[in-house]
């Protein structure tokens, strides 16, 4: 199936992102596979055009403006357009912890590419978003950031301290709502997904799901048809508790 539509996929070279772009491609999608590092995006579009899917690498550091500006432009310039974009790259910073110990660099660090960038990242994307017929916006988001989780202490996440991580997803909650509620009637979606604990560099590899597990919450919101749910955090089993 060739769907003709174009997404990007931050933080796509690898983990998560890259099964996000794989099972985009699948759809028929030319998915952009975006990355900071040049190199590992080239590997990574290596490996998924070898499967037969129409793979671009696209170099973008989601905490540098030039970068992101530089990305946008060729994007425009190649297909004047984007359909989807998941905003997908984040880091778990070194050093992140706990409130009563957590640096403020390390916090600032945190906020600088998961929140920060991804405003920044949305912001030159969306003339292009608004060229699409019914764009979708994706955020990756986690149960770690859920207030109801969190706050539960029967609940695992009570346990996991990283505050920079945490709190910044939280944020990104936060963006996924009021950016929902900004683009509401012009048929532009904008949801969170949480994929979960999944095995990868960030989740760990002793992890019980898949990255392709986690990647389809990320790829069923950005492939909904009609108005749609728009503003929502979702998992695997449905909507999340904020």
């Amino acid at each position: 199936m060739n769907t003709n539509k174009v997404a990007l996929v931050t933080g796509a070279n690898k983990g998560i992102g890259k099964e996000i772009a794989r099972q985009l491609g699948a759809l028929g999608f030319t998915v952009l596979v975006g990355s900071r590092d040049v190199e590992r995006g080239a590997v990574a579009v290596k490996e998924l055009v070898a499967e037969g899917l129409n793979a671009v690498a696209l170099a973008v550091e989601v905490t540098s403006p030039e970068s992101v500006g530089a990305a946008a432009a060729a994007v425009e310039a190649a297909y004047g357009r984007l359909d989807v974009l998941v905003n997908n790259a984040a880091i778990i910073p070194e050093g992140d912890g706990a409130v009563s110990e957590v640096a403020g660099d390390v916090l600032r660090s945190a906020f600088e590419t998961n929140v920060i960038g991804l405003v920044g990242v949305t912001q030159a994307f969306l003339p292009l978003l608004r060229r699409a017929e019914r764009a979708r916006v994706v955020n990756l988001s986690t149960s770690l950031a859920s207030f109801a989780q969190v706050g539960d202490p029967e609940s695992r996440m009570s346990t996991v301290l990283t505050l920079g991580y945490n709190s910044s997803k939280a944020a990104v909650n936060m963006v996924t709502v009021m950016l929902a509620n900004e683009l509401r009637g012009t048929g532009i979606l904008v949801n969170a997904a949480d994929p979960g604990n999944c095995a990868t560099d960030m989740g760990g590899w002793t992890a019980a799901r898949t990255p392709a597990q986690g990647a389809a919450v990320a790829v069923g919101l950005a492939t909904l048809d009609g108005d749609g749910p728009t503003g929502q955090v979702y998992a695997e089993e449905g909507r999340l508790p904020w």
